[in-house]
Formats: structure tokens, sequence, C-alpha cells
């Protein structure tokens, strides 16, 4: 079973998925992030694949890109990062990344190699739902990939539905119509928007992002979905740190304590 299918089967609440860029700040940082990110008490590790035009996201995740791919990273050399990572973490691995490297790739290559690996599932904010039913929903399912798509405030209900209906993971609730980043607080407004989609009963999982980063938005997020995923914020503490594994510990104890 996908290790995806297992946590949430396992953990109904307060789910904490942490996101970072790989090959950022240093090129091999990447499992030893991925290491800490574990050992500090996350459920879920979102690993960003550098792309020149992150479309998703705001300046401090672009800076990441920006940084990660002059430092040398690429699908092929996080592929080679990779190898025998599942020695050393058990938990959920995603990868969020765009649909031109990953074409360039090969998109059976690409499944492939994620499965060999032990990667779970992908998140790829520019694959439009009748492509992925057309031309890659059973190619995922060959490799055990679980798809994630995204949803907004503006997202139709109908789209919402559709969307719960043909996922296998989890649904990434972004919590407002704008891109990643660390906003101040959750607004009535978007609270009315996790109520909705919360009380719609969808079948899949539900983790909001965008705007999350502290124990207070955590723990709001939470309260209307199975947990919530956490980029920017992580990506400032990483960037000027001295010591990842501790600071990677004392800013994940703090979120969920």
């Amino acid at each position: 079973m996908n290790r995806i299918h297992t946590l949430f089967q396992n953990k109904q609440k307060q789910v904490l998925s942490i996101y970072f860029t790989a090959g950022f700040p240093e090129l091999e940082d990447t499992v030893p992030i991925m290491e800490a990110i574990e050992a500090a008490g996350a459920d879920i590790i979102e690993i960003g694949v550098p792309y020149s035009d992150p479309i998703a996201d705001g300046p401090t995740i672009q800076d990441s890109n920006m940084i990660a791919l002059e430092n040398g990273m690429s699908l092929k050399k996080l592929f080679s990062q990779l190898e025998g990572f599942r020695e050393k973490v058990s938990l959920p691995v995603v990868l969020m990344g765009y649909l031109n490297p990953i074409i360039q790739y090969g998109m059976e290559d690409f499944c492939a190699k994620c499965q060999e690996l032990g990667i779970d599932g992908l998140i790829l904010p520019d694959l439009p739902m009748h492509q992925y039913l057309e031309e890659f929903k059973e190619l995922f399912e060959q490799y055990g990939l679980s798809n994630t798509f995204l949803i907004s405030p503006q997202t139709s209900e109908k789209r919402i539905s559709e969307i719960d209906q043909h996922s296998n993971g989890f649904i990434y609730m972004v919590s407002s119509h704008s891109i990643t980043g660390a906003k101040a607080g959750i607004s009535d407004e978007q609270k009315a928007y996790f109520k909705r989609v919360q009380e719609m009963k969808l079948k899949n999982p539900r983790l909001i992002g965008f705007g999350i980063s502290d124990a207070e938005t955590f723990q709001t997020a939470s309260s209307f979905s199975h947990g919530a995923i956490i980029g920017s914020a992580f990506i400032k503490i990483i960037k000027d740190s001295k010591d990842l594994k501790a600071d990677i510990n004392q800013y994940i104890q703090s979120v969920i304590k």
C-alpha cells in the first residue's frame, strides 16, 4: 500500500507536510534535510524539483529554485541523490514539480524511476485534469504514484467533486487565490472556504497550504482539514541556517507543539 494511504488511515488530524526545494541551500543538502524533517516529527516530505518558471510559487520559493539551479540541481541529479534514501527515511515522499522537465526526461521513465526509488506521489500544478486522465492516469497507477490536484477558493464545487473523484491520495487546498508565501494569520473569508469544503464530505483527505507558517496557522488549518503544508516559512528557516538539523528540529517542534 502507498505510504500516503497508510498515513491517512492511521492519522486523521494535524498531518504536517513540509516542502523544501531540492539542492537548496546547498546542492547536497537534499537527503540530510529529509532526514532532519523526519526526525523532527513531520508526517510528509514534499520535495520541490527546481524549475526556472515556478508559476504557483512566491518570491521565497522562486528564489530557492534559482539558487538550486545555480547550484547545479536537475531532475537527473535529484534522482541520483535519492538513490537508497529509503534506508534512512520512512515518511511518505511527494515530488512537486512542473511538466516541462518531466516530459523532457520522459514521463514513463520518470514514473518508473520514482517507483524504483520509493517516491509515493506527485504534485504537478500545471498538469490539466483532462491531460492527466487521457495520458497519465494509467501510467501513474501502474507505477504506484498518487497524484495530487490543487483547489482554491475560486474552484467550483462541481470541479472539487470531479477532482475528488479522480484523486487517490490527498487534495491540496490552496488557502487563498495567490502565490505561495507566509501571510499574516488566516482570515474569516479563508475559514468560510475551509468550512465549505469540509462540509462537502470528500472521500480524499485535505491538506491546506499557502500561508501556513507557525503553530497558530497550523492548528487553525488543521481544525478544518486533515492538516497543512508548510513551504515558504520552512525555506526561510533553512536558507541561512548554520546547523540544519538543529534549526529544522526547533522549527518543526514549534509548529506541532
